[in-house]
């Protein structure tokens, strides 16, 4: 910005490859983050989410977790028919939640978005995007993880993977995150440093969508009028397990 054709950035002078002193003190910060100063962080993004209508719930295990959803489940009522379906992603810590059997006694069903492999171009391909299209197009509440959460802005950092669709986050009229204590990290900084530079990551490298969620769909563009739930989810529910 404010410079000719001849005088623009090279790609290296704006995405620099050099590990830099200032790179290595931030990944040394969130290795040897202490659990006080993870809990710090915590009642930061809690401090941060309430006023952009957040609602953040921490708890000390899966249990409690799978506990609470099925009492939100129970006390939701879905914003158009009377049929309550949820959607899931396939995700570790979603499984572990075993939601399935704590919800069979309300009688709701839970799908879980497991994409089968299959050739491409082949019509069962087209037949299984359609039918997890329909699956969350019928469900009220997604169910996600994240990979992170950055606290200083409350948003939730999410990379789409196989049996991952964005579409959870997005679709339903309910978005439920789950994640755990350490995956809450402070701002924009560390997150760059963690996609670039974390051995971890590399080895999976960037998927080819990241989406940034910060609290529930909002927009006023009708008379200057705060809507909730225009253009995505209208309620989010981030539970924090604090306990691995």
């Amino acid at each position: 910005m404010g410079r000719t054709a001849r005088e623009r950035h090279s790609i290296n002078d704006v995405f620099t490859n050099k590990f830099t002193p200032e790179v290595g003190a931030i990944l040394d910060r969130i290795k040897s983050r202490s659990e006080i100063e993870r809990r710090q962080l915590l009642h930061r993004f809690i401090e941060m989410a309430e006023p952009i209508n957040l609602n953040v719930i921490t708890l000390k295990d899966d249990a409690s977790v799978t506990s609470a959803i099925a009492d939100l489940v129970r006390n939701k009522e879905p914003e158009w028919g009377d049929q309550k379906n949820i959607v899931a992603w396939k995700h570790p810590l979603i499984e572990r939640l075993n939601l399935s059997h704590a919800l069979a006694p309300q009688k709701v069903s839970i799908y879980v978005t497991e994409f089968e492999d299959t050739a491409a171009g082949d019509n069962s391909e087209q037949q299984e995007r359609t039918r997890l299209r329909q699956k969350v197009t019928d469900s009220y509440i997604g169910i996600t993880s994240a990979d992170f959460c950055m606290a200083d802005t409350a948003t939730l950092v999410m990379r789409a993977r196989p049996g991952q669709a964005r579409s959870v986050s997005l679709v339903p009229s309910i978005h439920i995150i789950v994640i755990f204590l350490y995956q809450i990290i402070a701002d924009l900084k560390e997150l760059y440093a963690l996609l670039k530079w974390d051995s971890e990551i590399k080895k999976e490298g960037l998927s080819n969508c990241m989406t940034f969620i910060s609290g529930p769909s909002k927009t006023a563009d009708v008379e200057a009028t705060m809507v909730h739930g225009a253009h995505g989810p209208r309620e989010v529910y981030v539970y924090v397990i604090t306990e691995v």
